[in-house]
């Protein structure tokens, strides 16, 4: 099994400034390498305090690729509906040469109803944009000369530079949040999958339809999976717990707020049931993301049995992804945490993890 870190912002201008929060990211992100921390992994979001202070991760990610030297970065995701293929393609390389070939490619729908607003797309688009930029930014990175006439975009006679640096193209991830097709469509493409238990009741049956659609597809292996969770530890579990509370709960009051409009009578055949996720996250505290394993937040012991019985209940996974420096959690917690459970639990799960 393998750990990295996560960066999803939730910061006011008026309480951290973009030039603070890039400053301790990017210290996370330099000391998770040391310390054995095996991916470096941010969002795309816009325009709200919930992830507007990374509109782009491909910038990120190049500034942490020149403080780190063995992780792998990985775009947590990319949002082909808000992007040409085109100029994705080229940034994904770029990036891909500037890192020595470090970089993994998550791609995601997006899923906050303002950001379609904003940028004028209809919700309702959303899976056909996400398939063709896919499919087209795959062809600019393993072929040259591209053609192909898509619903949204027109490609001609196309040769992307810069060429990518891993070959035939970096790894692909796809994100997925509830609906079982997502997890289908990833697995029938042979994509790694990266989820978030958080806001998902059926977290095993999902990725036990992935890992059958990967196999169906004749696939070598048997797919690859990672999980995003809240972490804090401290040799004191309840200090662990008063600590992070309160920047754990106003997370998920900023993500409600984001996502208002699924409440609020939006609706999108693309999206069904996101009314009810969202819903259902007004309900969540601290407390409830513990109990259900979404959180890791405890003494070292507490956070071992925790990870132990999901890789059991969700079948094994290879990868969990933490967000360690959520909300306004102070730097100095986040950085103790992160030396202590490298410290007190990966050596105990660092080790290869057999699906079921």
């Amino acid at each position: 099994m393998e750990f990295g870190v996560q960066f999803f912002p939730d910061v006011r201008p008026e309480d951290k400034s973009p030039a603070e929060y890039y400053r301790q990211a990017l210290e996370i992100a330099e000391r998770a390498d040391v310390l054995g921390y095996r991916h470096i992994r941010i969002v795309e979001h816009y325009f709200h305090y919930y992830g507007g202070y990374t509109p782009n991760p491909i910038v990120f990610l190049s500034a942490a690729s020149q403080r780190t030297k063995r992780a792998r970065l990985l775009t947590g995701a990319v949002l082909p509906v808000f992007n040409h293929p085109l100029k994705l393609a080229g940034e994904i390389a770029m990036l891909d040469a500037i890192s020595g070939g470090r970089l993994d490619v998550g791609f995601a729908r997006a899923f906050l109803p303002h950001e379609f607003r904003r940028f004028g797309i209809s919700p309702n688009e959303s899976v056909a944009r996400f398939r063709e930029g896919i499919e087209q930014i795959e062809l600019l990175l393993t072929q040259e000369n591209v053609t192909h006439h898509g619903q949204f975009h027109t490609i001609e006679s196309t040769t992307s530079l810069p060429r990518q640096t891993q070959l035939p193209r970096p790894k692909f991830y796809v994100a997925a949040l509830s609906t079982a097709e997502s997890f289908e469509f990833a697995g029938r493409m042979g994509y790694s999958i990266m989820a978030i238990p958080m806001a998902a009741e059926k977290m095993r049956e999902s990725l036990a339809l992935y890992r059958k659609a990967y196999r169906d597809a004749g696939h070598p292996g048997n797919g690859e999976v990672m999980l995003a969770f809240h972490m804090l530890v401290d040799e004191d579990g309840d200090r662990a717990r008063a600590i992070a509370k309160k920047p754990l709960e106003d997370y998920l009051h900023s993500l409600v707020d984001a996502a208002s409009d699924w409440t609020e009578g939006l609706s999108s055949s693309d999206y069904p049931g996101y009314d009810k996720v969202i819903g259902k996250l007004k309900a969540e505290t601290m407390e409830t993301q513990i109990a259900s394993g979404a959180a890791w937040i405890g003494s070292p012991a507490e956070v071992r049995a925790t990870i132990e019985g999901l890789q059991e209940q969700y079948g094994g996974f290879e990868h969990a992804s933490l967000q360690i420096n959520f909300n306004l959690l102070p730097q100095a917690e986040a950085l103790r945490s992160l030396e202590l459970f490298a410290r007190e639990v990966m050596p105990h799960l660092v080790r290869e993890v057999a699906t079921v």
